[in-house]
């Protein structure tokens, strides 16, 4: 077990973020090929590029398909660009009302503090609102958004997104928990964030104390291989598990990065047996422009969740989802069991392949 008391924090968080990549002229200091050199700055010339040293610091450099590698690291492989491709997939700016919110579902609404990310990863679906917006906090830019909240009862859940709502200062953080837990219809507050995977540093005593009060807070981590998980990651989880919140995580099924059922079922067993972190989310590749390379099919996708059904328990099990075009919402792909019925009986695939017949028995 990880002692988690050997761990050396970096003093400052800030640090690993300046002593990373940052911008596109920054790619010349990293160990790559003349060729993969130029094919990044080409492609980080057009979608934005940002990588905090302790991310960068677990590229194994001898291993060209090494997983974190090829989240990170642009390729000219993202501006080839395929019909049917989007550059909204999901419909963000149809369902905006005002500025920084989306409203899809009567409940819940996403909330956007900031277009900024600790991390630029190259399979984002909104990379082109990083690349084309790109702007920070403020108050004021926040307010046509909180007043749309708090005009709607119905609303119960802010989901803070963006860009990484855990990239802001502390004080940002605590500005923007007391704004929302002052609505008094709102009951739960949830984070977005690839922040304890690629800079897990920022985690603090400070940023858990900015987020403390009437609401529920629940934490949607964005882990998408078990290389990422480390005693860092580890004591940034503790540190949020033990203040409370509820820890969740999405991960994207990526094409030579995650694709395979050993990939997949080491890091959800690591999630929640070292992390405490549920595996939430499992979600089929978005449309967005440029990711044909890193999309698997569906069926593909299918048969892995399968195939992890029946090696691990139910709770470190995420549901397969696909986030559909136009604003159509997360939908689960399954696979299903059922193979069809008869009346009362219904004919039902086991984890075992075999199939069986059960027959409802329902009272009056």
């Amino acid at each position: 077990m990880t002692d988690l008391k050997d761990v050396t924090r970096p003093p400052d968080w800030q640090d690993d973020v300046r002593q990373g990549v940052r911008h596109v002229r920054d790619l010349a200091a990293l160990p790559l090929s003349p060729a993969e050199r130029a094919a990044a700055q080409e492609a980080a010339s057009r979608h934005k590029v940002r990588a905090p040293k302790a991310y960068l610091d677990l590229i194994d450099w001898n291993d060209p398909a090494d997983p974190i590698r090829a989240q990170v690291i642009p390729s000219l492989g993202e501006l080839e660009e395929t019909e049917g491709e989007l550059g909204d997939p999901i419909a963000d700016h149809e369902f905006s009302p005002v500025p920084r919110l989306t409203h899809r579902h009567a409940d819940r609404v996403l909330l956007f503090p900031t277009y900024q990310c600790a991390v630029y990863c190259r399979f984002c679906f909104r990379k082109e609102s990083l690349t084309s917006i790109g702007r920070g906090y403020t108050r004021e830019a926040l307010e046509p958004a909180l007043a749309y909240i708090a005009d709607r009862s119905e609303i119960r859940e802010v989901i803070l997104t963006g860009g990484d709502p855990l990239s802001l200062p502390d004080k940002a953080l605590a500005e923007i928990f007391a704004r929302i837990e002052a609505i008094p219809h709102v009951r739960l507050l949830r984070i977005h964030t690839r922040v304890p995977v690629a800079l897990p540093s920022r985690i603090t005593s400070g940023l858990v104390a900015a987020l403390q009060g009437r609401l529920m807070i629940t934490v949607v981590t964005h882990f998408n291989h078990s290389r990422e998980i480390t005693p860092a990651t580890e004591m940034a989880c503790r540190t949020m598990r033990q203040a409370g919140f509820v820890l969740l995580n999405q991960s994207v099924l990526l094409k030579g990065v995650n694709d395979t059922v050993e990939a997949l079922e080491e890091l959800c067993r690591e999630l929640m047996y070292r992390l405490g972190v549920k595996p939430y989310y499992l979600h089929h590749g978005d449309l967005a422009r440029g990711m044909a390379h890193r999309r698997t099919t569906i069926a593909q996708g299918q048969a892995l969740v399968e195939a992890l059904r029946a090696r691990l328990s139910g709770i470190c099990n995420p549901v397969y989802v696909l986030d559909l075009p136009e604003g159509g919402g997360k939908v689960p792909l399954g696979p299903c069991p059922i193979e069809g019925r008869d009346g009362e009986s219904w004919r039902i695939r086991g984890q075992d392949g075999a199939m069986r017949t059960y027959r409802e028995i329902v009272g009056e």
